[in-house]
């Protein structure tokens, strides 16, 4: 069955409103999108930031009589003008299906593959992590993870001691035993994340002894040889006597979640207590790498 899709152009302050009115007149579903193309990097914690230029978008059954819809939105919005708009005829497709089509095995440097359950594993003899698209942050497709997987993917973690702050999906943390880390410790303040980081340990195979979680204010203060931390510049900044605490000297440290034209003040930042190496570039974000001094 076919469907009918109305996309309506607003701005930050009325897309909410128009989201409740199409909800109110029967849209099945409802989603806001950006109108013009630009990025949303640090919201702060506990805001759920929208676009200048919002496009609001119904989705109704296909014997919807659209006329009365946009007659309901001219009156509810009345005096304000109508928002421009576009009526779609979008057809029936097997959803699930082509989400799940969307994801492929990704190898990150020589030996670590990220792989999908419902897809066949292409090198058995390879580090398989599996891990499937989910709530919490993290599948291997974004950059900033991508950068510190493929650090992963080409350094030696064998019989190391890591810790991922900010682990979202536990796909760093997991990657590191996979590679041979001797224990992960998995820190984030979601808990949510931290449920989603044992779940993928659980489906790895990891034993339960080698993949701690925490909340930060909770974990533990033993210092690791390798310190994951792929979150956003501001917060690195923040954390950065904290996590230089939590790495062993001449441990190692990979930071990510970082634009390029950030780089320079987290490499500042982090200079006390590391020699930091040249940023590694993907796209507009940067992993940075570093060793502690003492």
């Amino acid at each position: 069955m076919p469907w009918i899709q109305v996309k309506l152009d607003t701005t930050r302050d009325q897309s909410e409103m128009l989201e409740d009115l199409l909800l109110a007149i029967g849209a099945k579903a409802v989603t806001l999108q950006d109108g013009q193309d630009q990025p949303v990097f640090e919201p702060a914690l506990g805001t759920t930031p929208l676009w200048d230029h919002t496009q609001v978008v119904g989705l109704f059954e296909a014997n919807t009589e659209i006329d009365l819809v946009m007659a309901f939105l001219a009156n509810e919005l009345s005096p304000q003008p109508l928002p421009n708009y576009k009526v779609e005829i979008v057809e029936d497709k097997d959803w699930e299906r082509e989400w799940m089509d969307s994801y492929h095995p990704i190898q990150f440097g020589k030996r670590l593959w990220v792989c999908p359950s419902w897809r066949e594993i292409p090198d058995p003899n390879a580090a398989n992590l599996i891990l499937d698209p989910g709530l919490a942050f993290g599948t291997g497709t974004h950059p900033t993870t991508a950068l510190c997987l493929e650090w992963l993917g080409n350094h030696e973690v064998t019989s190391k001691q890591v810790i991922d702050y900010g682990c979202g999906s536990g796909i760093l943390g997991i990657a590191a035993l996979i590679l041979g880390a001797t224990n992960v410790t998995a820190i984030d303040n979601d808990p949510q994340a931290l449920e989603a980081t044992i779940a993928n340990g659980q489906r790895n195979k990891i034993a339960p002894d080698r993949l701690k979680t925490f909340l930060p204010e909770q974990a533990p203060d033993q210092p690791a040889d390798i310190m994951l931390a792929n979150i956003l510049a501001g917060p690195l900044i923040n954390l950065a006597e904290r996590l230089a605490l939590l790495t062993k000297t001449s441990g190692k440290i990979v930071l990510s979640g970082i634009l390029k034209e950030q780089a320079e003040a987290v490499v500042e930042c982090y200079s006390q207590w590391f020699t930091m190496k040249p940023p590694v570039i993907k796209d507009d974000w940067v992993c940075i790498c570093g060793v502690k001094k003492y």
